[in-house]
């Protein structure tokens, strides 16, 4: 019996056990991210020290993207993953040590957090090219909706039962059960035949490289425009994990029990978002269905600063998070499908460099204006700059599409 579309990835046994084992290290992850900001305020009942967490973590992807999108395109990706889950997995265990011998302070946490944004860097170009190599590119599209499926409902158990655990047990737990967690990924990829060879190069050095990448990037159009999206949307808006356990707690007045359910909020609505993706199967982009999303995210976080019940901001994280996973997802397969095999890796790392290398500035942005002016100030600040970017790269969008049509038709 033939797959469904919208499921056909899960054909290729390789893939199966790399959706499976991310499956469960997803959900330690999440529970982490829960922990070590609980972690934050507690130590310092500051929100900008939790906004400078967030940049130390996401600062190396600023800086080394490139150089690591270079070396996934000559490396076999499978050992370059193995290398870099191993390191998380020791982070997430140093983290719990420390959380549990009652002797982790702020520093403790900054520099296990800038470790841990070194490890991803290596990690993200790596693993999101590999999938391409497990499924082939027929496959990419569905492939990466099941990603997001797998990612986001992580993002609905991981938060809740974290919020849990850290109210009834600490933070140490979610970073021991995270620790632990990364088995589920080193063997199915110990057991894998695929190795995501590089392909033949062309006696280049590495920066010459990372400059043909640039250059592909920035002289086609599509690609062009979606990582100007992404930069915007990232840069403003997607700032979650400062803004919400702060939304809980100053807003809300609640702990770490209704942190995890907003957290969760967000992740049920994004695998809604993901599931729609999977069962739709693989299709054609329409860029107007990008841009709406990415406008729908934005203006959903500026709802959110007007928001004062759990009730209502929980269904408006519903809503940001389907729209955000429609828009990140349908980014990432075109870029995959569009690049040459060649230039998958790099292409990859500015996906990673404009999607998580923004995420220091915006940590810091949202982290200083919920300092300063409030929560819901930051919230309204940082969904304005969203709706403004995107506004302006739609236009531009489509003026270059109108002169186009014009240029044929004459």
């Amino acid at each position: 019996m033939p797959w469904p579309a919208g499921l056909r990835a899960l054909r290729h046994r390789d893939y199966r056990l790399f959706w499976v084992g991310q499956l469960v290290s997803q959900i330690g992850t999440w529970m982490q991210r829960v922990g070590q900001a609980w972690l934050v305020l507690e130590l310092t009942n500051s929100p900008f020290k939790l906004g400078l967490i967030g940049t130390l973590q996401y600062a190396p992807m600023l800086f080394f993207s490139f150089v690591s999108g270079a070396i996934a395109d000559r490396v076999r990706k499978r050992r370059l993953i193995l290398a870099a889950q191993t390191a998380l997995m020791g982070q997430a265990f140093a983290l719990s040590a420390l959380a549990w011998s009652g002797h982790a302070q702020y520093w403790h946490v900054a520099v296990l957090a800038t470790l841990y944004g070194l490890a991803q860097t290596l990690d993200i170009p790596a693993r999101q090219s590999f999938v391409t190599d497990l499924v082939g590119k027929a496959d990419v599209v569905s492939a990466i909706a099941l990603n997001s499926t797998v990612f986001n409902g992580a993002r609905v158990i991981g938060p809740a039962v974290g919020g849990l655990l850290v109210a009834r047990y600490g933070a140490a737990v979610t970073f021991l059960l995270n620790g632990v967690s990364f088995v589920a990924v080193l063997v199915p990829l110990l057991l894998m035949r695929t190795e995501g060879a590089p392909r033949p190069r062309e006696g280049t050095t590495m920066l010459e490289e990372i400059a043909e990448g640039a250059r592909y990037a920035t002289s086609t159009p599509l690609i062009s425009l979606l990582l100007g999206l992404i930069l915007s949307v990232s840069l403003f808006v997607i700032n979650f994990n400062t803004l919400v356990p702060l939304f809980a707690r100053d807003v809300l007045h609640e702990g770490a029990r209704v942190y995890g359910l907003l957290m969760a909020s967000l992740g049920l609505g994004a695998v809604i978002g993901a599931l729609v993706l999977a069962l739709i199967g693989p299709g054609r982009l329409v860029v107007s269905v990008v841009i709406t999303g990415a406008l729908i995210v934005s203006g959903g976080l500026v709802a959110l600063a007007v928001a004062r019940g759990f009730w209502l901001a929980a269904g408006t994280l519903l809503i940001i998070g389907c729209s955000q996973i429609v828009f990140t997802a349908s980014c990432n397969s075109t870029l995959q499908i569009t690049a040459p095999d060649r230039l998958r890796g790099r292409v990859m790392s500015l996906y990673a460099f404009v999607f998580v290398g923004s995420s220091p500035f915006g940590s810091l942005l949202v982290g200083g204006v919920a300092e300063q002016f409030g929560v819901p100030a930051a919230c309204a600040v940082g969904g304005g700059g969203g709706l403004l970017l995107v506004t302006l790269l739609a236009f531009r969008w489509t003026r270059r599409a109108a002169g186009a049509s014009r240029a044929t038709n004459l």
